[in-house]
């Protein structure tokens, strides 16, 4: 096996004289020994969770490859006690997670015990494909020899994602005894989908001792100098092969996976080449990423940094398919294709880069639902909601392998089809969907005339799926005003602003196609519904939009985010959408740090609730694109000042969501414990919140950019779009403070920039 390297001219190595007796190595604390803060890192299908120490401790943590638990234990000890932490941190394009650590006092062995702080310990872990390598390096800055007892330990207990979120199994599969070969630990699953996951974990230079569950080193440091430790965790899913439907729904890689074992067999398999060579693959799969979206600079430093951030979370979560580039929702319990959070996605940042849309728009196509089907809320025309890749997926213990039951992503789907139309006039990509886009409002109508008011309604069709599947999809976010539950089925008051743009951009792709019948049935359609949302929802004592009707007709009188989607896809007059701006940025929903989904003086709000009264990132961003289309510009930049506010204090990365207490001068804005961190389409949420305030439209066909009555948030004095795409040319454009106003201007090229004012 190959030996550490000295690293900087420095000598040191492996003590490989005869190990002490194995009582030396004293069993890991189970202890919490630092902060709550997790780190993540994530390859395709695969990401790992671990605490700022570098630690996995099987908690909600782990190593994870297509929603399996493949590593739930993953721990460094010195002497049987952790080490101090000095830092840890992912880099800031996410490709490399790195711990700096410290030793505590060690046990003498033959010799004077170290005394703490003496041992540098970095832990650099990087993910590439299915592999994670990790080096581990030591550097003794005492003025004398130590000997330190080192410990890697690890375990596996092979959990679907579900089960680590806290559903129970009636049964298993069969956890095959972990054992050494040929100086390697393998540990190995046969799930009841007949899928075998097996996980294989190597060492440079060789342990001292290696059993089963742990990796024992007696190193001997010299004083000032460094010695490097690696280990790799290999994954390999196998279905079995008499059973090749076995976990299915799994996305296809661009890469075959013939190819994929060609790239495995020619890396090196563990040691520094090893770690270097996946850093360099990283490093180019987020550069291109990057390269493909126009770039945002600004005054500030700290705006930038919270814009990076959120792009860098971006490239982390987007996962390139077939049928091109998808954002996974989030990480830990999303890392999977979800349809509304990638629509949103991409709507989000369809200005700065619209291949993502297109990357969505066929997948979702692809995935369409052609027959009907209780279990998983599916039928004809219907756009997915969500894919799971896991075992208890695949067996039908939960319906999410392939699962419809969100109301708003067909629609939405049609509306993210016309809206990149028009960024990108990409005609092509409109032809090869028609077929989707017909069977996806074809679903829509037929959902609209069961109404009886000619409303897009939703109710479940087994008690397995979710209850609610509009974008609150947690059992108590839709009621009446005194708090009941609403009987089905329940017509979401956004949902028909989605249903209305779905319809309005059918009836355009139809006259564009020369069908002039369907054209006009598309708009009524489209008209009716917006007649009906204002003589149903309006509530004129609160100057508001109700949440929803229930089954019975009765409308849900209770002031919720929702309406601001009403706003941001234009649905209500002019004066009711204004009063419905001044609601949103009054103290009933605005906390200061962002717009809360309720209404503080509603029943059921509660700051900490999932969906009654904490404040989204993504709500927030679709709000400020309403409030800046009904004259309510002014208010959309002070929410997008809120929340970059509060990502400042979240170390410039939103959460999925967060409290919704109010703002306290000298405090915080409160987290959420459970939000998932990163989450797509809260990093997206500044690209929407910008394009709003900047008042940016896009025209591919007039090779246009349109710019009306932009505004730039407190603090920002200029700010720079670079290289936005429009068709084949591109162009840059600067926006300055300059006295109250705030002046666009654009360098000389192809796309024409209108000032509207």
């Amino acid at each position: 096996m190959q030996q550490p390297e000295a690293l900087g001219g420095l000598s040191g190595g492996i003590d490989h004289r005869e190990p002490e007796p194995d009582g030396v190595f004293i069993p890991t604390e189970n202890l919490n020994v630092a902060s709550a803060t997790q780190h993540v890192l994530k390859s395709g299908d695969t990401f790992i969770v671990n605490d700022p120490l570098g630690d996995i401790t099987g908690h909600d943590d782990g190593l994870f490859v297509n929603d399996t638990r493949v590593l739930s234990q993953l721990r460094l000890t010195f002497g049987g006690r952790a080490p101090s932490l000095l830092s840890g941190s992912v880099s800031s394009d996410n490709t490399s997670f790195t711990a700096h650590l410290t030793n505590r006092p060690l046990p003498p062995l033959g010799g004077d015990s170290t005394p703490e702080g003496v041992i540098h310990v970095e832990r650099v872990r990087v993910l590439s494909g299915t592999v994670l390598n990790e080096a581990i390096e030591l550097t003794n800055y005492g003025t004398s020899d130590a000997v330190v007892p080192l410990s890697i330990s690890f375990a596996s207990d092979f959990r679907d994602m579900f089960e680590v979120r806290g559903l129970k199994r009636d049964k298993q599969g069969r956890i095959q005894p972990a054992r050494v070969e040929n100086r390697e630990v393998l540990l190995g699953y046969v799930g009841l989908d007949d899928v075998s996951r097996n996980v294989q974990i190597a060492f440079a230079p060789e342990p001292d001792k290696l059993f089963a569950d742990r990796a024992d080193y007696t190193v001997k440091l010299p004083a000032q100098a460094c010695v490097s430790i690696y280990l790799s965790v290999s994954v390999k899913v196998i279905a079995r092969a008499d059973n090749p439907g076995a976990g299915v729904s799994q996305p296809t890689h661009a890469l075959s996976e013939a190819h994929l074992s060609q790239i495995d067999a020619e890396r090196p398999r563990v040691g520094r080449a090893a770690v270097r060579a996946a850093l360099v693959d990283a490093h180019l799969v987020m550069r291109e990423r990057r390269r493909a979206t126009a770039r945002v600079r600004s005054s500030n430093p700290l705006f930038n940094a919270w814009i990076d951030r959120s792009l860098a979370d971006l490239g982390l979560l987007t996962t390139d398919l077939v049928t091109g580039p998808y954002p996974y929702a989030g990480i830990p319990w999303f890392s999977t294709p979800f349809g509304r959070d990638a629509v949103i996605t991409s709507l989000q940042t369809l200005w700065l880069q619209p291949q993502l849309a297109a990357g969505v728009l066929r997948f979702l196509a692809e995935h369409q639902a052609r027959e009907n089907s209780p279990f998983r809320d599916a039928a004809p025309g219907k756009i997915m909601h969500e894919m799971r890749k896991g075992e208890m997926a695949a067996t039908g213990e939960v319906p999410f392998a392939l699962y419809y039951g969100g109301v708003d992503t067909t629609p939405l789907f049609i509306v993210l089809a016309g809206a990149y139309a028009a960024r990108t006039g990409d005609s092509a990509l409109i032809d090869e969907l028609w077929p989707a886009l017909e069977r996806a409002a074809q679903w829509v109508a037929g959902v609209c005339d069961k109404n009886r008011y000619g409303l897009l309604d939703y109710q479940r069709e087994s008690d397995g799926g979710l209850a609610n599947q509009g974008w609150k999809d947690s059992h108590d976010s839709v009621f009446h005003a005194d708090g009941r539950f609403p009987d089905g089925p329940i017509a979401l008051v956004e949902v028909q602003a989605y249903a209305s743009a779905a319809f309005d951009t059918m009836a355009h792709f139809a006259k564009m196609r020369g069908l002039h019948d369907p054209a006009a049935k598309y708009s009524d359609r489209a008209k009716k519904i917006r007649q009906c949302v204002e003589e149903k929802y309006w509530m004129p004592e609160s100057g508001f939009y109700g949440i929803a009707l229930d089954g019975h007709g009765e409308l849900c009188r209770v002031m919720a985010s929702n309406a601001g989607h009403l706003l941001a896809f234009g649905l209500p007059a002019r004066e009711r959408g204004e009063s419905v701006v001044r609601a949103l940025d009054s103290t009933l929903f605005h906390t200061g740090w962002g717009v809360r989904t309720l209404a503080a003086s509603q029943a059921r709000f509660n700051p900490m609730a999932y969906h009654n009264g904490s404040v989204w990132p993504h709500d927030n961003a679709l709000c400020a694109r309403g409030l800046s289309r009904y004259d309510g510009k002014a208010a959309a930049v002070r929410l997008l000042q809120a929340l970059f506010q509060a990502a400042v204090n979240f170390d410039m990365r939103l959460p999925e969501l967060f409290c919704g207490f109010p703002r306290r001068r000298g405090e915080p804005p409160t987290a959420y414990p459970v939000a998932c961190l990163p989450q797509a389409w809260a990093a997206g949420s500044p690209f929407m919140m910008l394009e709003a305030c900047l008042g940016i439209t896009i025209d591919a066909e007039r090779r246009e950019v349109l710019i009306e009555q932009p505004m730039l948030p407190e603090g920002i004095d200029w700010l720079e779009v670079g290289d936005i795409r429009v068709g084949d040319a591109s162009v840059s454009i600067t926006f300055r403070r300059i006295g109250e106003k705030v002046v666009a201007s654009a360098e000389q090229g192809d796309v024409r920039v209108v000032a509207l004012l």
